[in-house]
């Protein structure tokens, strides 16, 4: 199971962007989590069952330890089996049979309309990897795909004015895409793909070596623009999904679109970008409210 949690805290890392104490905690809680699996026989991380989950949490509140402590490790496995079921290491994601304490549940983060041009206009057009980026961000961006599925896309998946994204659980949905997003692809492919063979490495997303990039890289070089946009968030691909889904929101996007669009199994997950949006609200009850004029 080490390989398992070496691949999780780079999850973590790199699509979720959470925190270096936060992932050191949920690695803490997911070793102890796993060193209990192991004493229970359990052969690997595809047997894992609410039951097991059920049992180290009465583990833990036999070692008295703190309700915070078993709070952050429910949600740790919860994340985990989050992450089992779309690694396809798990059938489904048990984690959703398992309450989530409220205290624990946090809202997005999300970047600015600003924020976003500065970190758009860092990638340099006149190089092969500064066309690749910028396709990159578009892309991100314009559809609200995980940087899982961008890792993903073959070059054949994206069209003039749409996409075909494999998402969680195998399951494929059509994401629309912006003339801007196509117009920065199509650059990219013209000026930059081309050079590598598309029968022997079909990804979209190459380095300069032609191998196929992974989240890791995405997250580096995301955070090395946002460094020099100067912006102070903690960013990481993920906010690009938030950010994505936020702003459509606020220019009135139906919610069932947008979670359409994300591929949402369940309206709750979108739901949570309405509390994001608050702002939004605010500025247009200030705007109209008879009493703030």
């Amino acid at each position: 199971m080490k390989q398992v949690l070496e691949g999780f805290v780079q999850y973590l890392t790199c699509e979720r962007g959470l925190s270096p104490n936060t992932i050191e905690a949920y690695s803490r809680d997911i070793g102890a989590f796993f060193d209990f699996l192991q004493r229970a026989a359990v052969p690997s991380v595809a047997e894992l069952s609410v039951d097991h989950v059920i049992h180290f949490l009465a583990h833990l509140r036999n070692r008295q330890y703190a309700s915070s402590s078993s709070a952050r490790a429910l949600i740790a496995i919860k994340v985990l089996c989050r992450y089992l079921a779309k690694e396809d290491l798990h059938a489904k994601d048990i984690g959703q049979f398992l309450d989530t304490p409220k205290l624990w549940q946090t809202l997005p983060d999300i970047l600015s309309l600003e924020e976003v041009e500065r970190l758009f206009s860092q990638p340099d057009p006149s190089t092969m990897v500064g066309i690749r980026d910028r396709a990159i961000l578009e892309l991100l961006y314009a559809t609200g795909i995980r940087v899982s599925e961008l890792c993903g896309l073959d070059i054949y998946d994206v069209s003039d004015d749409e996409i075909r994204v494999m998402g969680k659980g195998s399951k494929e949905r059509v994401v629309p895409i912006s003339s801007r997003a196509v117009a920065a692809v199509d650059t990219y492919l013209a000026k930059v793909r081309d050079r590598f063979d598309s029968e022997q490495q079909k990804r979209l997303f190459l380095s300069m070596k032609g191998k196929a990039l992974d989240r890791t890289a995405v997250w580096k070089m995301i955070k090395a623009y946002a460094k020099e946009a100067a912006i102070k968030k903690n960013i990481f691909p993920h906010m690009l999904r938030h950010s994505f889904a936020s702003h459509l929101l606020d220019g009135g996007a139906d919610l069932r679109i947008i979670q359409e669009l994300l591929g949402h199994a369940n309206i709750s997950s979108t739901d949570r970008y309405t509390h994001v949006s608050m702002g939004k609200i605010q500025e247009t009850f200030t705007a109209l409210h008879p009493r703030w004029k």
